[in-house]
Order: C-alpha cells, then structure tokens, then sequence
C-alpha cells in the first residue's frame, strides 16, 4: 500500500511539470531559481574572496630593505627596523634606503656579524 501511494505522488508530480498548467510553471520556475542560485552562489562567493584579497593587498607595506610585509601599524619594520613610508610602497631600494639612513639603524641585510668560537670547558 505504502508502493502505492508514493508512486502515485510521484506521478502526480510529474503530471504536474509535465502538463503547460499554471502550477507546472510555478513549480518549474521554483526549481530554475534554485538550480540558478546554487550555481551562482560559488562564483558571487569567489568574487568575493577575490575583492577582499584585493583590498588585503592594498593594505600592505612592504619594507624596501628586507621585503617584510605589515599592516603599517608603526612607523618602523617589526623585523629590520626600517622607517616605513605608508605613502608609496614602490619606493627607493635597498640600496638607496640603506644610505639614506644613520650608521646605528642599517637594515638587518647590510649588517654582517663576527662570531668567534671559544671552548667553553676549559678553565686552565
């Protein structure tokens, strides 16, 4: 009995999209909009992501002595110490901007440091 009755629901569905009524198209229109909607969700949502990486990236300043990247929420590079200019981001080189700046604040790039080995065990 239960074969039955779910075949003749089925049946009367597809009467129903089959036959040019006026319930056939409402069901059919209802069912284009749901089919546009999930294959227009993923490329809105893709769209999307691909405008806010966008405006990410606009956002950034690059470090010109050692290409580090932030937010620019100090005046100075987090890893060489720098003095970023939120201004231009295509600014001079490393090279300019190593002379540009004083002796005590080279860029971590242009420093070089000496390390000696000592043995550590011996007292005498």
């Amino acid at each position: 009995m239960m074969n039955r009755s779910s075949l003749l629901l089925w049946s009367a569905l597809l009467a129903l999209l089959l036959l040019p009524t006026a319930a056939g198209r409402v069901l059919l229109d209802v069912a284009g909009g749901v089919i546009l909607v999930l294959l227009a969700l993923p490329l809105v949502l893709a769209g999307l992501g691909w405008i806010g990486w966008k405006v990410l990236q606009s956002k950034l300043i690059t470090c010109q002595a050692c290409g580090a990247a932030s937010f620019g929420g100090s005046d100075r590079c987090a890893v060489c110490g720098t003095p970023l200019n939120p201004s231009s981001s295509s600014g001079p080189g490393p090279q300019q901007a190593a002379s540009s700046m004083s002796e005590s604040s080279a860029p971590a790039s242009e420093v070089t440091i000496d390390v000696t080995a000592q043995d550590a065990g011996s007292d005498s």
